[in-house]
């Protein structure tokens, strides 16, 4: 991923929830509500809750609404410079410069953690994993997404930033388009192992999120409703693999 300034992060992803293009706006608020739908049923009355990688800050506000005690970790400054805006008025917020891969936080230490949309940007997926479930409570809930590594939005985002191409597709958006960061996208399989290596165990699993290249980008609105019939066929079939993200709740697996 290249270097993009603070400005750059922030408006890409404040963009993708309220982007013009209907699928864009479409796959973004699906994966939020799903989400946000998770910390308002788990979350009550946690009384510490984690987010690792709050990006632009979308969940701070649902956590602290929810928890007693909210903690914002990341290594991107950015980032961290937001949700330190943020606790402005979220007087529970406090943020936290961290690696979750190496984590200097208290073990055993939260009754609710978020991670949603993080892993994909870490190489060493398997000590972030370990990393989450070290700070869970033994009855803590962990909150999970991450884009699935075939989907064909991830494939044609490695397309899509080739010299010349990349033009051609911020000139169709007319919208922040920058290279996602993903440096480990994994199967769901693959997940599953790492997951069950970290000593976790899914309570609920769901997988969300339909592309297709021109569909998504000529066809406005009947190009979204077309998608979003075929994410309904696709989901529970042999072809799921082909839905953008997956999620996990998990919790700690009882020996």
């Amino acid at each position: 991923m290249g270097t993009y300034s603070k400005e750059e992060l922030l408006e890409l992803q404040e963009t993708l929830y309220d982007s013009s293009n209907p699928t864009r706006r479409w796959l973004h608020r699906t994966r939020r509500d799903w989400i946000l739908s998770r910390i308002n049923g788990l979350g009550q009355g946690a009384a510490r809750v984690l987010e690792v990688g709050p990006g632009s800050g979308v969940y701070l506000p649902a956590l602290s609404q929810v928890a007693q005690s909210v903690t914002a970790a990341d290594i991107e400054d950015a980032y961290l410079e937001q949700a330190n805006v943020l606790a402005e008025e979220l007087p529970n917020l406090q943020c936290l410069a961290d690696d979750i891969t190496q984590t200097q936080m208290e073990k055993a230490s939260f009754d609710l953690i978020l991670c949603t949309e993080v892993i994909e940007h870490i190489a060493d997926s398997p000590a972030a994993l370990a990393g989450l479930a070290s700070l869970l409570t033994e009855d803590g809930v962990l909150i999970l997404s991450t884009p699935q590594r075939f989907s064909p939005l991830e494939v044609c985002a490695r397309i899509a930033f080739l010299p010349g191409i990349i033009q051609v597709v911020r000139w169709i958006y007319r919208e922040p388009i920058i290279e996602t960061g993903h440096i480990n996208l994994l199967t769901e399989s693959a997940l599953a192992a790492q997951l069950s290596d970290a000593g976790l165990a899914t309570r609920e699993a769901w997988k969300s999120g339909f592309y297709l290249p021109l569909v998504a980008e000529l066809l406005g609105s009947p190009g979204q409703r077309f998608l979003a019939w075929c994410e309904d066929k696709l989901r529970d079939g042999p072809l799921s693999f082909l839905l953008w993200t997956q999620y996990r709740v998990l919790g700690k697996r009882q020996s």
